[in-house]
Parts: C-alpha cells; structure tokens; sequence
C-alpha cells in the first residue's frame, strides 16, 4: 500500500520535526549556523511553506536526528521523505 500525506499532515509534521530540534541537544544551534536564521526568524518563517521544507531537509540530512525523530514520534522514515515531497516536491 502507498503512503499518502495531506500537505496539511505534512506541515505538522515538519513542525513536529521542528519541536524535536529544538529539544535535542545541539540540533537547532546546528539548523541555525546552516542556515543563516536566528530564533526570531525561524519563529517568524515557522508557518512558512519554504521554512518547513528546509526544516525537513535539514532533518534527512543527518542520520542520526532523523533515527532520533522518527523513534520519538513513532514515524516511519519515509513519511518524512513523503512530507518532503509534498511540501516541495523531492529534494537534490
């Protein structure tokens, strides 16, 4: 059976994602030096489409904090790739 995702289900799980980066030691100071934000940016840009692809782009480009999330919030992988996609298409 193919996963299927809302955009809607897809925006609260990247912000689910979000919620997990910033409980996880490190993680979002890492997302900030990446990309340029401040706190105040990213809790201004938090509801923006482009924002929360970024945020899961960010998340499946390490391995180890997209393992951490997808345990924490009982997600399978590829719901994370699929909310990608539907957000903004794949990702390079």
């Amino acid at each position: 059976m193919a996963l299927r995702m809302s955009p809607d289900q897809a925006q609260t799980l990247a912000l689910k994602a979000l919620a997990f980066l910033v409980n996880s030691e490190g993680a979002l100071q890492r997302l900030m030096d990446q990309s340029g934000l401040d706190v105040g940016s990213l809790k201004a840009r938090v509801g923006d489409v482009d924002m929360q692809v970024s945020l899961l782009d960010f998340l499946l480009s390490d391995e180890e904090l997209l393992t951490g999330f997808c345990d924490a919030d009982s997600t399978d992988p590829k719901a994370v790739h699929m909310a990608r996609y539907v957000l903004g298409g794949s990702h390079e």
